[in-house]
């Protein structure tokens, strides 16, 4: 599908001025930001192509990535300022890059023949675990360890596809409604601060 593929690597352009920004935000030199940025941009994808034994990973196959990556760290460097001003345009984007990435991650793992629950489990993956390296990366606890519903907002909509693949659904259809529910959980959990209980010593 190539919108898919268009949003995939719009997604990656997103993920690397996310990462190039983090780095920033902790002072690091050129190379440090660049790096941060890169690790965000592919991080995801490279853990389950690695645990799926689907080598070499996917960003290697197609250097459109690496270009993406390179001008995500660039527009992060030469115009910081002004992106931090847009920082709920880029989180619509960076919203609608974990779902199209979740699923992505999981027709992938079904094309391998893993079981439906493994493949959920490697779209989150694909997902969220370039920014959990990211913020380890920069020191910061990772997004998916803390109250805010992320990594769930995926497993949700990797259990919604898989559902609806099992009854027939067409897969067009199914892509769309999957990356709009997550989509959708996704900003609702932001705008009314939905959140995991918290345990209490």
């Amino acid at each position: 599908m190539n919108i898919l593929y268009f949003i995939d690597i719009l997604g990656t352009m997103v993920f690397a001025i996310s990462g190039a920004l983090a780095g920033r935000d902790k002072q690091l030199d050129f190379f440090g930001i660049a790096a941060v940025g890169f690790i965000t941009a592919i991080g995801g994808g490279t853990v389950r192509d690695v645990l799926l034994g689907s080598t070499p990973v996917g960003w290697m196959n197609d250097l459109i990535y690496l270009a993406m990556i390179t001008a995500g760290v660039l527009i992060s460097l030469l115009f910081g300022k002004t992106v931090r001003k847009l920082r709920r345009t880029f989180f619509i984007f960076d919203t609608v890059g974990i779902a199209v990435f979740t699923v992505l991650g999981l027709q992938k793992a079904l094309t391998l023949g893993v079981h439906p629950i493994i493949a959920i489990m490697m779209g989150m993956v694909s997902a969220v675990f370039g920014g959990a390296i990211r913020d380890i990366v920069c020191n910061d606890i990772p997004l998916i360890f803390r109250k805010e519903i992320y990594a769930l907002t995926c497993l949700a909509g990797g259990a919604l596809y898989v559902i609806l693949a099992l009854v027939g659904l067409d897969q067009f259809f199914n892509v769309i409604i999957t990356v709009c529910f997550i989509v959708s959980f996704r900003m609702l959990a932001v705008k009314y601060e939905w959140q995991l209980p918290e345990l209490k010593n």
